[in-house]
């Protein structure tokens, strides 16, 4: 914690206010357009569910609850097995013991270590799943890369599976990037849904966790991929944070 106090915090704080006294990155052209208009369902069972069961996380650390949440609730109604009250952020934490997720969203962690990486997240999104019985054909853990030559097979499957979540209704994402790619905020790792794929401009709409996104908010698909491959470096490799990338849940 002592690292993370002096090394990590002085570091992406240095990057903020650079990119923001340079208007580079998000304070420059390459914005989020917020979507201010209420939500109109499209018959998309799956993605009106995620817009009816989106929450914000409870904490700074804890995007992954509010992410898994909400998928864990869409999928329940989709299912038909949801109960009057849908299941909360401390339902799940009960339910969930896989790789001290409880332990991990307390104020010191686990073993010094607050949220989940991207692999961890993996793990937990289908032990998940699996705690409340959801039938789904497969979860898979894709990690981003910004090789040139590696991503494009990535970036290829990735919007062809943006397409099949928009179109077809029958999986789900959930991103792992990073804030500052999208949003003028901290370089830091992140997790939220995606909650639309405009096909046309390939346009993907975030469903943010975070508290102080009141609404979700369009990138382009090439920041989007940006910010699932960014690269933090040592000081986050340290934590067991790489590059992102995104949960496919296959249902």
């Amino acid at each position: 914690m002592i690292f993370l106090k002096w090394v990590i915090r002085p570091y992406i704080y240095s990057q903020y206010f650079f990119q923001k006294f340079t208007k580079r990155g998000t304070f420059g052209a390459d914005q989020a357009v917020y979507i201010q208009k209420p939500y109109e369902k499209t018959g998309n069972f799956v993605k009106d569910g995620l817009f009816k069961h989106h929450v914000k996380q409870f904490h700074e650390s804890s995007c992954s609850v509010a992410s898994i949440v909400s998928v864990v609730n869409t999928l329940l109604e989709k299912d038909g097995s949801l109960n009057k009250l849908p299941v909360t952020q401390q339902d799940l934490l009960e339910k969930v013991q896989t790789a001290h997720w409880k332990e991990r969203m307390s104020d010191t962690g686990y073993k010094g270590r607050r949220g989940l990486p991207l692999q961890t997240l993996g793990r937990v999104v289908k032990a998940s799943l699996d705690a409340y019985n959801i039938p789904y054909q497969s979860v898979e853990t894709i990690q981003a890369t910004g090789d040139p030559l590696k991503s494009e097979r990535v970036k290829h499957l990735l919007l062809n599976r943006l397409e099949q979540f928009e179109t077809q209704g029958n999986c789900l994402i959930i991103s792992h990037f990073d804030q500052g790619s999208f949003i003028q905020d901290l370089h830091i790792p992140h997790i939220s849904p995606v909650g639309g794929f405009d096909p046309v401009s390939e346009k993907v709409t975030l469903l943010d966790v975070d508290t102080t996104q009141a609404d979700p908010y369009q990138v382009s698909f090439d920041t989007f991929y940006k910010g699932l491959s960014y690269n933090y470096n040592f000081m986050f490799r340290h934590f067991g944070y790489a590059e992102g990338g995104y949960i496919f849940i296959n249902v």
